[in-house]
């Protein structure tokens, strides 16, 4: 029985997921013309302090450094964000928030937020708070799993 339940649980997080994201994409793109991914980068930079190794976002975001290279290309472009060399290591890049990047970043930061308070507005601060410990937990279990 413990088996049906867990998978269960696991395809409702699962669903659950690609709802959230599915309309997190569509308001990232009407609102501010940016993908998920971008938005993810440049919260990644803004978590490592607003400066991080190409190499290390891919790692963080658990995504390939091709993948990065063209999210990294979109910002570029649009003044969010700065690539450049390290001196010893000219393969190695750092990519870094532009002090617009910080600006927009922050913005959307905070529309995000209010975004996901809005998808789950119905559901009570207990039971977010319940659903939030129980989340953690699992976090700390999977850890422990992958050491």
């Amino acid at each position: 029985m413990k088996d049906e339940i867990a998978l269960k649980a696991w395809f409702r997080m699962l669903s659950n997921t690609a709802l959230i994201e599915q309309e997190l994409r569509t308001l990232f793109i009407q609102k501010f013309n940016v993908t998920l991914p971008q938005f993810d980068l440049m919260a990644a930079l803004h978590h490592a302090g607003g400066r991080e190794k190409m190499s290390a976002l891919s790692q963080r975001m658990k995504v390939s450094n091709g993948n990065i290279t063209g999210v990294v290309d979109r910002l570029e472009r649009d003044g969010l964000v700065a690539r450049e060399s390290l001196a010893e290591d000219r393969r190695v890049k750092l990519i870094s928030l532009t002090e617009r990047g910080g600006e927009t970043f922050s913005h959307m930061a905070q529309v995000h937020k209010n975004w996901i308070s809005g998808v789950l507005e119905e559901m009570s601060e207990d039971d977010l708070d319940i659903l939030h410990l129980q989340l953690f937990k699992m976090s700390k279990i999977l850890k422990e799993r992958a050491k």
